[in-house]
């Protein structure tokens, strides 16, 4: 009898990561030495390397995936502006007076986040040195606070746009058209960003409302957990609460617009928002000065709709006046905002900041890329080896059917949350499993919810949880590691309850991708 050297390919894997071990690293590794076992016992044929220069092509030139330097970018310049900060300070005095405001405030500056940032790290870092302290000083239980603040920072991972949701997107879709492959069919359909995009909306909605009815319960039943502030501060004035909301949420609706309304590509939309980002944090640190960014705005964006109502081609034998002027003014509006841009990062680099968003860009995007390219390497041999026909015997063999499968791999899923990263999870294991749970019926875009769900816990669930982390190293002395602990576990639990909620009603990530699309 030959030894299972896939199974033991996964839990080499998993204890080499453990040890500590980088994780591209030891996924390449990992696949080489199984790939020389597997050839020696005769069980790895080694012509199947020969597909691995095609496909580290495809992953490079991957339309999806480009997409992730580029909101990487727009969601470090948003931080390093310290546009968070405004953000906290106005929405805690607007709502400190009600008991468990100031929470509620922290959990809805982390939802605009979330969709304008889309980086964990950087928002519960950002409300870890902020807003944690703040709640301290005003009586809050430091592990209510320690677990609003860790859950707050995570929704970057479900409200759209999130790397998490981008990577997302392309294995699901792989593993859809894989599945069609299957069933014989030639018509294949695929998933789009847009889509998953549209489905993430309501669900990520969702988390926020749960998070801010379990706040007022805590607050009711325990006030003296969550109380309200005792010197509060003059409630914002509108003109306050529109300067730091409204340039936020313009930025959210021109990214996920142009992608939802068909407008742009996911690269598209990602380089609006990377320019947009850079205007926003222009015009923060020019000293009060918008006009040249909002000019520069208002140029891109009467670029876009002129380009679509009138493409200019001036290179045309017919191209009368109207097209000779139209190009003019099109020409105008380039230079309005290509000196809006210039100026932005001349301000950036003025203030120090251009090099540690360069440098925090290139060094997240190196870290993904890198994890996905070696995944590939690691699931190609672990493919050869059999493993996916044991996987999908496994799901098969479940009690309860394709319900007894998705409760097996959505718990597989949240176990393996507490000792690998999101992008691992997401590049390893779901290639392996999602075909099989396509194939046995389950809907591809309210599945990828239920999985974005349940990488978010990833990011709460100790030892290793990334909020956590993040959050030990921005928290003040007197809250303690095992308080960071013990308040992430309510939260927890509330998303299992959100992953309830999205089970016994799919139509929360289905309607609105049925309704664009």
């Amino acid at each position: 009898m030959s030894l299972p050297l896939d199974l033991l390919m996964f839990a080499g894997l998993i204890a080499a990561i453990l040890i500590g071990y980088p994780v591209s690293f030891t996924l390449a590794g990992v696949a080489t030495i199984f790939a020389l076992l597997g050839w020696t016992t005769g069980q790895f044929d080694m012509s199947l390397l020969g597909a691995l220069g095609q496909r580290v092509f495809g992953l490079l030139t991957n339309d999806v995936l480009i997409a992730i330097p580029l909101f990487v970018f727009m969601g470090v310049v948003l931080e390093k502006s310290r546009i968070a900060e405004e953000l906290l300070e106005t929405m805690g005095r607007l709502f400190g007076g009600l008991r468990g405001g100031l929470g509620i405030s922290v959990v809805l500056v982390g939802a605009l986040l979330a969709a304008s940032t889309g980086i964990v790290g950087a928002t519960v870092v950002a409300m870890g040195l902020i807003a944690l302290p703040t709640m301290l000083r005003n009586g809050y239980d430091p592990k209510l606070a320690s677990g609003i603040v860790c859950t707050s920072g995570t929704l970057g991972q479900i409200i759209p746009p999130s790397t998490l949701l981008i990577i997302l997107s392309d294995v699901m879709s792989n593993a859809y058209q894989q599945a069609q492959f299957e069933e014989g069919k030639f018509t294949i359909e695929t998933i789009s960003v847009g889509q998953v995009f549209a489905a993430a909306l309501l669900p990520g909605l969702m988390l926020v409302g749960v998070y801010i009815v379990y706040l007022l319960v805590k607050a009711w039943a325990n006030p003296a957990a969550a109380p309200a502030l005792e010197e509060l501060a003059e409630a914002p004035s509108r003109a306050e609460i529109a300067r730091a909301i409204l340039p936020p949420i313009f930025l959210i609706i021109a990214v996920l617009g142009s992608i939802l309304g068909g407008v742009a590509t996911p690269g598209e939309a990602a380089s609006v928002g990377a320019v947009g980002a850079l205007l926003l944090a222009g015009a923060k640190m020019n000293g009060g000065s918008t006009r040249v960014f909002i000019a520069g705005a208002a140029a891109l964006g009467i670029l876009a709709v002129v380009a679509g109502i009138s493409p200019i081609r001036l290179q045309r034998e017919d191209a009368g006046l109207g097209s000779w002027l139209l190009g003019a003014f099109a020409t105008l509006l380039v230079l309005i905002a290509f000196y809006a841009v210039a100026k932005a990062l001349r301000q950036a680099a003025a203030k120090e900041i251009l090099k540690p968003v360069m440098t925090s860009t290139m060094t997240v995007t190196a870290m993904i890329f890198a994890t996905i390219l070696t995944a590939s390497v690691f699931s190609l041999v672990f493919r050869g080896l059999g493993g996916d026909h044991r996987i999908e015997e496994i799901l098969s063999a479940m009690p309860g059917g394709p319900q007894g499968a998705l409760v097996f791999v959505m718990a597989l899923i949240f176990v393996l949350g507490f000792f690998l990263d999101f992008v691992e999870i997401s590049v390893i294991v779901l290639p392996l499993v999602a075909p099989v749970l396509i194939l046995m019926g389950h809907d591809p875009v309210w599945l990828s919810m239920l999985i974005a769900i349940n990488l978010q816990t990833s990011f709460l669930t100790p030892p290793f949880g990334f909020s956590l982390f993040y959050l030990r190293g921005a928290a003040p002395e007197e809250v303690t590691t095992g308080m960071i602990y013990r308040g992430v576990m309510p939260f927890i639990v509330l998303q299992v309850v959100g992953m309830a909620l999205l089970w016994f009603l799919p139509q929360i990530a289905t309607v609105l991708p049925k309704l664009v699309y």
